[in-house]
């Protein structure tokens, strides 16, 4: 909701006077991601759960963490929020289907453990999309009652989400808490670090190559970089009701909202310096 009601008529113009810039980020971020998570889990040992869990991270669209450091790198804010609400959208399709195919991938069978696929689009309609419209609803027809909700939630929504990783990090398996070891926090970090990076590399890269301004650049590494981690967590503990699956998303979480903010910052300012350079 919060999201929507950062949402104007505006936005949603401007993306499709100039829908290039818009479709090299979902590519990057709906099919470069989920393919470079394919490619890291095969060098790992980890178990089919922990596998399946990284794999359900690259599925997931980044939420608003991600607008707030594309604002914060002064990215393209209509870019990045725009990207977090069609992928939002799309991902009620490619989520059900590629989470299956990874059940199937490293359990063998996708019988032992299945997502629902109709279930799952209703669930997640109901928990990102239909939220998002009707903060966009209360944007157009009851503006003052948004400005006043928007400063509120900018605080409140980030308490909000810190008491459920709390939970999940220290609350007993039966309050809804996953175990997470330090080692395990370790191991696995290293590898979201490794995903973290290639992924914002690759993105930048795939963005560059249809010469995308720098600003839109940076705009579409964050997206590929910061995952909804909430909406892995929702669909790892609720709907699959797995508590392994849910580690990834906890340590990805943990390591990869500073590292995405210092590697964007470094490549944004390596390249207008390459850029300077150049015109010297």
């Amino acid at each position: 909701m919060s999201l929507g009601l950062n949402l104007t008529r505006k936005d949603f113009d401007k993306l499709f006077l100039n829908p290039k810039t818009l479709t090299i980020g979902l590519i990057a971020q709906m099919v470069l991601l989920p393919t470079l998570a394919f490619v890291i889990m095969s060098f790992t040992n980890f178990s089919p759960a922990i596998k399946v869990g990284f794999i359900i991270i690259s599925l997931c669209p980044g939420g608003v963490t991600s607008n707030l450091v594309s604002y914060m790198l002064k990215g393209n804010i209509a870019l990045s929020i725009s990207l977090t609400v069609i992928n939002g959208l799309l991902c009620m399709i490619s989520i059900p289907f590629l989470t299956n195919l990874a059940l199937n991938t490293y359990f063998g069978s996708s019988e032992e453990i299945s997502l629902p696929v109709f279930k799952t689009l209703y669930m997640i309609a109901l928990v990102t999309v239909l939220p998002a419209f009707l903060g966009v609803l209360i944007r157009s027809h009851f503006s003052d009652l948004a400005k006043k909700l928007v400063p509120v939630l900018k605080y409140l929504m980030p308490i909000l989400l810190f008491t459920v990783f709390l939970v999940k990090i220290f609350a007993p398996t039966e309050k809804g808490g996953i175990a997470l070891s330090t080692s395990e926090l370790f191991d696995m970090g290293i590898w979201a670090l490794l995903l973290n990076f290639s992924s914002m590399f690759f993105g930048f890269l795939f963005a560059n190559i249809f010469s995308v301004k720098l600003t839109n650049k940076i705009t579409i590494m964050v997206e590929v970089g910061l995952q909804n981690t909430a909406l892995a967590l929702f669909i790892c503990g609720t709907l699959l009701k797995n508590i392994e699956m849910q580690k990834p998303a906890m340590v990805y979480v943990i390591f990869t909202f500073v590292s995405t903010f210092i590697f964007a910052w470094l490549i944004k300012t390596v390249s207008i310096k390459f850029r300077k350079d150049e015109m010297d």
